[in-house]
């Protein structure tokens, strides 16, 4: 494991180059690689968001949606063409595969932006995220504050869980939230008045070091969908980089646009995305509390699945016209 400290004298030989870039310039030093899995229109406002910061490329990575909703031909009607670049995939790769697809297809870059989406980014974030990264040469990954579509905060800055953490926000999380353990591993008490290191941050969106994604390789493809950005930023921190937290860049999140289309398929590839990091990260006795936690997720993946079924019935009566009923 390489200390931070010398990460960062390391860089700083190097110099600075980028130092004199004037705030506005920016985004000409960062590509944004957005993964796209039959979004709809939200798509287009996601990259006109981007291209309004001037980001210097926005590649959409099409990862095999029975319907292209941006190609480079439609793409000058959202933003100009030699900004935008479409790589499709011809297969659902899954989310980290697709974004490793989007960074190789944008060279050149020093910083890169993944991002959902669904998620559209307020005036001043890229130049907020690259700033970040240009404090201190020790940070790989730079998450902004993320908003919920009611204005709410998401928590997207959180803790690697506890064993203990861990078991208990899978039991309660749902019906009682508000629990000192998910609190703690949602880092429920986190100021919005300044950058700060972090365990993690979502892959809903972020902004990465390039030579840092080079050297860590990228996203594990291992992972379909989920705690593929946990994975990452785990392993950044074990090569000693930092994760920096930084509420001066702010995004909108309306989540999970195309999950609620396939809500089962996502629910199984959240759960055993879990496990897999559970695995790959506990090491010692922990390891032995694994197949107690693959059992707690597995129940907690059947009490999910039900809640689902149960909630898709009223919706189903209501599109007939049939009033749904109440539950309880």
């Amino acid at each position: 494991m390489t200390p931070a400290g010398s990460r960062r004298s390391d860089v700083a030989r190097v110099g600075t180059r980028h130092d004199v870039l004037a705030g506005d310039r920016l985004g000409a030093r960062v590509a944004a690689v957005v993964v796209d899995y039959d979004s709809g229109p939200v798509l287009a406002a996601c990259v006109t968001s981007l291209v309004a910061q001037s980001v210097a490329q926005v590649v959409v990575v099409d990862n095999g949606a029975p319907t292209a909703v941006l190609t480079e031909q439609s793409a000058p009607g959202v933003a100009p063409a030699r900004q935008v670049r479409v790589v499709r995939t011809g297969a659902n790769l899954g989310y980290g595969a697709g974004a490793n697809r989007g960074v190789a297809a944008a060279p050149g870059a020093d910083v890169v932006l993944v991002m959902n989406p669904d998620v559209e980014l307020h005036p001043g974030a890229v130049d907020a995220l690259v700033r970040a990264i240009d404090a201190d040469p020790a940070v790989a990954v730079v998450g902004p504050r993320v908003l919920e579509a009611d204005g709410s905060r998401y928590p997207s800055a959180r803790r690697f869980p506890s064993p203990g953490d861990a078991l208990a926000h899978a039991l309660v999380g749902r019906v009682w939230p508000d629990n000192r353990f998910s609190r703690r591993y949602r880092m429920a008490d986190l100021g919005t008045d300044r950058a700060v290191a972090v365990d993690w941050v979502s892959g809903a969106c972020f902004a990465v070091r390039r030579r840092a994604w080079e050297e860590l390789g990228g996203f594990d493809e291992a992972y379909f969908m989920y705690a593929e950005d946990m994975d990452l930023c785990w392993r950044a921190r074990q090569a000693g980089w930092d994760v920096v937290y930084d509420p001066s860049a702010t995004v909108t999140h309306l989540q999970g646009v195309s999950t609620r289309r396939r809500p089962y398929v996502m629910l199984a590839a959240h759960h055993r995305s879990a496990l897999r990091f559970t695995w790959r990260t506990q090491v010692g006795w922990r390891r032995l509390l694994v197949p107690g936690g693959a059992a707690v997720l597995a129940a907690r993946m059947v009490a999910e699945t039900a809640r689902l079924a149960l909630g898709a019935a009223p919706r189903r009566r209501a599109v007939r016209g049939v009033p749904p009923q109440r539950l309880g």
